[in-house]
């Protein structure tokens, strides 16, 4: 060995040697070991041989003794069927010799005595007389059956009693084979743990080796010593220790450089990076990640009407009736039909209509679309649709796109105006959330964003009334709810009828456009009133309450099914008619042409 020639190097030659010392102790230990494993393997074959040959003998002792046993108890069955057969031939025997009896006696009681009485007696004690040998000749075998009885069970006994112990004698052996395995077994295993045990140790002292080993190599090589048996290696050393040094140089660069930076600088830097991304994380889980059952709607609105597309696609009413009224339907679902890439019964899911009247009269309309699938189609179009503009400024990253309704127009000839008019645009849409869209007039767009953004407070309607027109989202194809209900005839034609209306704190409306149409109303009554007298009112006379205004139909086809819940709650389930349904979304839409639109 080369490093014996440099004697700095004493220390790691005489820890290398006592390791490789350590090592061979326990490599012998580890094979003394897996001898021993071996040893008691082939130990518990040969005792797994001897069993096998032990009960295999047992068995052939036990298989005469078996045989032997089943014909004892088949003997011994055969012998009690006979036996009982002779009982119940004794026991018949008897039976008829009482009825013989018994019709003697009713011979001699007659009264008056038949003219044959002599010759019936005669036959009868004949018959009587020939019952006592037949009995004794029974009785003879009975006792004979009885003793081969006896006889069978004992010989049935003996051989039961041969084969248990028998069986007893393969139980014990096999269970003083089964002790003497587990016995090996678990030496096995104690042997086994101390092999792992030594196969770690091995490792270890490897493992220890290896500092001495970089200690000798790092020297030789300063020195240039090769090994003899791999003299490339010297050379690719001192290349791989000179990009360890080129490392650490450049490392030591940086340090200096990062050392020079001004702190203060950096610390600012780094604040207004986070803040940045904390704001963008905040501003994304606003938008996307909205809670369930919240519509996200201005807090002063009124009445909200929720189209199910999917049921509308799926009723087949509502298919015929949009086609032989084209205008029902654009009526039905108000802007969502002028967004540019959507296809409103193929692509959205639900369109919610919020509207809302002021002080003055003036009706506001907030519109919601909700599709089926991503937005990425819809904004892609609205984008290179030239007629389309980003509002400014962009409030909180959420881009407002807004239609121009053309270039500007020229004054009228003779008006005297200097030049063109440019004009107010008419439609906007914005995106409030994954698959969620804000349509209609610019102004009424921009405060949806604002309430999606948290900037105005939204509208929150709880309650147990509220609640279950919710729940009524999946089966409905049309849902009408309204905070004040005698403003409904402002906002549509009539719907309800006057008294339902002037009754009513809190109106709800359900269809299902299903063959028939089933429909549900829910009711908070107001103060004064009481639900159960107004359910009193609509039992007695439903013609007056549920009719639809300036028309001769009636909302319902039978009787409607009222349930009263509490005092001010009341929920009406009924069938309508097929013409007041069609009736009742043209009101809604706008579409019918009635002399008069105005309420009761």
């Amino acid at each position: 060995m080369q490093a014996a020639n440099f004697p700095e190097l004493r220390n790691e030659i005489v820890a290398l040697k006592k390791l490789e010392q350590e090592q061979k102790e326990v490599a012998l230990r580890i094979a003394r070991i897996d001898e021993g494993i071996k040893r008691i393997e082939e130990e518990r074959q040969q005792i797994a041989r001897e069993q096998a040959n032990a009960i295999a003998k047992l068995e052939a002792e036990k298989k005469p003794l078996l045989q032997k046993r089943n014909q004892a108890k088949h003997t011994a069955e055969v012998c009690e069927r006979q036996l009982a057969g002779v009982e119940r031939r004794i026991q018949e025997s008897e039976a008829a010799d009482r009825d013989l009896l018994k019709q003697l006696s009713d011979l001699h009681a007659l009264d008056p005595a038949p003219p044959d009485l002599e010759a019936l007696s005669a036959g009868i004690m004949a018959k009587r007389a020939r019952l006592p040998d037949e009995r004794a000749e029974l009785v003879r075998a009975r006792l004979g059956g009885t003793d081969a009885v006896r006889m069978a069970k004992e010989k049935l006994n003996t051989t039961e009693s041969e084969l248990a112990a028998v069986e007893k004698n393969v139980a014990r052996m096999r269970s003083e084979f089964e002790a003497r395995d587990r016995k090996l077994a678990e030496s096995i295993r104690t042997q086994q743990q101390a092999a792992r045990d030594a196969r770690t140790r091995h490792q270890t002292v490897e493992e220890r080796k290896n500092p001495a080993y970089l200690s000798i190599g790092r020297h030789l090589s300063e020195k240039g010593v090769a090994p003899p048996n791999a003299p490339h290696l010297l050379e690719e050393a001192h290349r791989r220790r000179a990009a360890v040094d080129l490392q650490l140089k450049h490392q030591a660069e940086l340090a200096q450089l990062s050392s020079q930076i001004d702190k203060q600088e950096l610390r600012k830097f780094y604040f207004s990076a986070f803040s940045v991304l904390v704001l963008l994380a905040i501003t994304l889980l606003v938008v996307f990640q909205s809670p369930r059952g919240r519509e996200w709607l201005p807090q002063e609105t009124d009445t909200i009407l929720s189209i199910n597309a999917e049921q509308f696609e799926r009723a087949n009413l509502a298919k015929r009736w949009r086609d032989q009224q084209p205008k029902l339907w654009p009526g039905l679902i108000g802007p969502a039909a002028s967004v540019p890439g959507l296809h409103p019964s193929r692509d959205t899911a639900r369109i919610t209509r919020a509207l809302t009247t002021n002080e003055t009269g003036e009706t506001r309309e907030f519109n919601l679309v909700q599709t089926r699938r991503g937005l990425a189609k819809v904004i892609r179009t609205v984008a290179d649709d030239k007629n389309f503009q980003k509002s400014y400024p962009v409030i909180s990253g959420l881009p407002v796109w807004e239609r121009q309704p053309g270039a500007a127009e020229p004054p009228p000839q003779g008006s005297g105006e200097p030049g063109a008019t440019a004009r107010e645009p008419d439609f906007a849409l914005a995106r409030v959330g994954p698959a969620t869209l804000a349509v209609g007039a610019p102004k009424e767009v921009d405060e949806l964003v604002r309430v999606r953004l948290g900037m105005k407070p939204d509208l929150k309607i709880t309650g147990q009334l509220f609640d279950r027109f919710q729940a009524l989202d999946h089966e409905s194809a049309l849902r009408l709810i309204s905070r004040d209900p005698p403003d409904l005839s402002r906002v549509f034609h009539p719907i309800f009828s006057r008294e339902l209306l002037e009754a009513s704190q809190l109106i709800g409306l359900a269809v299902n456009l299903q063959n028939p149409v089933k429909a549900r109303i829910l009711i908070k009554v107001n103060a004064p009133k009481n639900a159960a007298n107004v359910a009193r009112d609509l039992r007695t006379n439903p013609g007056q309450w549920l009719r639809l205004p300036d028309s001769p139909l009636l909302l319902y086809s039978q009787p409607p099914e009222i349930q009263t819940q509490g005092n001010s709650n009341l929920e009406l389930r009924f069938t309508m008619p097929e013409d007041s349904a069609r009736l009742l979304l043209e009101r809604l839409a706008k579409t019918d042409t009635p002399a008069a639109v105005t309420g009761d």
